[in-house]
């Protein structure tokens, strides 16, 4: 009896169930009995969700698309609020304004550090419900990258002055202080940033010409990676340094351009619905959220939510096997 990889050019895999399967996949289900492969890709999409209770941009946040912070913004607001995935509830306040800053962790151990006008070097930890001060950055500055956890953070590149200074720093975070590594290649403020404190990512930004451009950290050192498709600033970042979102910005004008980088490359997807920038960004490439920031006429902010739901494969098709 003829194989069917010589029928049909392929070896099928036989399991016993449906397997989680990526775009052409595929493989014999001896339960059911039918020979199946992954066809369809569904592409990513955004959502509206709940609004946040106080108007904002220049924002930030951290942790999860259902179980999210945003925190601080335009005019140096003390305000921080918490997603449960539907809706926004008001938390601890911080213990002074801030705007254009940088956060990292989780809901429930969260950190903020610096702040623009004014530049401040103040690092906060939140536990869920209230803000403590911690130690300091080394350099104040705005419009900067923040990556990682409460007790392993990284801050990097931002203004350091107005008209703006722009600087290439890049800081580590321990839990309870501050140390200088090694500076970006490209000195840049108000890029996207994603990641974690040894394998972050940061893109866009003002150089201060728009920028295209990628770099990647290891923890000790940046090195050059994939441009993104369009040059911008203020844009939103999520994820890691192998599965990122970059979505939003100025190019100059607003932009809904919604990027996604697999590590290497960068590739255009689905166009956010709300145009904006300068919005807190959190969660994963699988699972995101934008909060805040500013839309055309909004003034101080906006109170708009998005939620990102990346892309997925869907089982579709069967193989005659007759």
């Amino acid at each position: 009896m003829a194989e069917y990889k010589g029928i049909k050019g392929f070896t099928l895999q036989f399991l016993s169930a449906d397997p989680t399967a990526n775009r052409g996949d595929t493989w014999y289900n001896s339960t059911t009995k039918i020979a199946k492969y992954s066809a369809v890709t569904t592409a990513g999409a955004w959502a509206s969700g709940g609004a946040l209770n106080v108007a904002r941009q220049r924002t930030a946040g951290t942790g999860a698309q259902t179980a999210g912070l945003a925190f601080g913004g335009q005019v140096n607001l003390t305000t921080t609020e918490e997603y449960n995935g539907s809706s926004w509830a008001v938390g601890g306040n911080l213990p002074s304004g801030r705007q254009a800053m940088a956060g990292a962790g989780t809901q429930t151990a969260g950190l903020i550090f610096s702040s623009w006008t004014p530049f401040l070097t103040t690092c906060d930890k939140y536990n869920g419900t209230s803000w403590t001060n911690t130690g300091s950055v080394n350099t104040a500055r705005g419009y900067l990258g923040g990556a990682g956890t409460q007790t392993a953070a990284l801050a990097y590149g931002g203004d350091t002055a107005v008209p703006a200074s722009i600087t290439a720093a890049t800081e580590e975070f321990d839990g309870s202080s501050w140390t200088n590594q090694n500076n970006m290649a490209t000195a840049r403020s108000a890029l996207a940033s994603a990641g974690t404190q040894t394998a972050a990512l940061g893109s866009g930004g003002y150089e201060p010409s728009l920028s295209n451009k990628t770099e990647e950290y290891n923890g000790t050192s940046w090195t050059g990676g994939g441009a993104l498709n369009t040059s911008r600033s203020n844009c939103g970042g999520f994820g890691i340094q192998t599965s990122a979102i970059a979505t939003g910005g100025r190019q100059p004008g607003y932009s809904a351009a919604t990027e996604e980088y697999n590590g290497s490359s960068w590739s255009n997807t689905t166009n956010r619905s709300v145009l904006k920038d300068r919005f807190a960004a959190l969660g994963t490439s699988a699972s995101g959220l934008t909060a805040g920031g500013e839309s055309p006429g909004s003034g101080n902010g906006v109170t708009t939510t998005e939620e990102w739901t990346g892309a997925g494969v869907t089982l579709t098709k069967t193989i005659e096997t007759d």
